[in-house]
């Protein structure tokens, strides 16, 4: 990339008739990073990412992934891995078959391909399973599938929706390692409404609220902004820039 920001956005915006998914939002993700996307139901993440992800076309607004323009599809499905909160993949084919059809459609070379698929499915605890079926599969392994289908040709940026979402803590625990060693190299996109994650390995964090940005900086600093008592947490300053009330109940 010729540029040191992998992710840009300038006042992108997504309107549904009335309706205002995404209002404006400017977006400077470094290159290497990992950008940690926070925000409530319906505050227009997965919106965003399906933009950033040519998925969608932005009523207004710019933006370019990996130095290519949104707008240029071909160029940016070159440059990025996408797991959206349902991934894609092939109910009756086997995890391996799906992966290499993946690398397939990247041009990737076979070996390659075959060599960094067995090292994914063996990292996820998918090799028992690999020659399984994927319509066999609980709703756990298909996340990990889909993961390296998004991971496997080494992409420039990756974007995640929910990555740890369904998995038990063992599984989870690889995911935020897996990301965490992406760190320097690729750029990570990560929208979850897991805070301890983004807490533990975002450099840059933005809650969006209503479409909007509402606040930004790394997690400690948006810590150290929130009025929340002497040692306030991500949880706090989620609450305060999205003018949430904490649940009484929760632990």
């Amino acid at each position: 990339m010729t540029s040191s920001l992998a992710i840009r956005a300038d006042a992108l915006s997504k309107r549904y008739g009335g309706t205002t998914a995404v209002d404006g939002l400017d977006l400077a993700v470094p290159a290497g990073s990992v950008y940690g996307f926070l925000g409530p139901n319906g505050a227009g993440k997965t919106t965003t990412v399906r933009m950033l992800a040519t998925l969608l076309r932005p009523t207004s607004g710019t933006a370019t992934v990996a130095g290519a323009p949104i707008d240029d599809r071909d160029a940016v499905r070159e440059r990025i891995g996408y797991l959206p909160e349902t991934p894609p993949l092939h109910e009756e084919l086997t995890a391996r078959e799906q992966l290499a059809y993946a690398a397939g459609l990247r041009d990737l070379p076979a070996d390659d391909a075959a060599r960094r698929a067995d090292a994914f499915l063996d990292r996820f605890d998918l090799a028992d399973a690999a020659d399984r079926r994927i319509g066999t599969y609980s709703k756990g392994m298909r996340r990990k599938a889909g993961i390296a289908q998004a991971l496997l040709h080494d992409p420039a940026v990756a974007l995640l929706d929910e990555p740890t979402a369904g998995l038990d803590p063992r599984a989870a625990r690889t995911v935020r390692e897996t990301v965490a060693g992406l760190a320097g190299e690729t750029t990570v996109l990560l929208s979850t409404h897991a805070l301890p994650v983004v807490d533990e390995l975002a450099d840059a964090v933005g809650v969006l609220s209503d479409g909007r940005l509402v606040a930004e900086g790394s997690p400690e600093r948006l810590k150290r902004r929130a009025a929340a008592g002497d040692e306030p947490t991500l949880e706090d300053a989620f609450l305060e820039a999205t003018g949430a009330e904490p649940d009484p109940g929760a632990d």
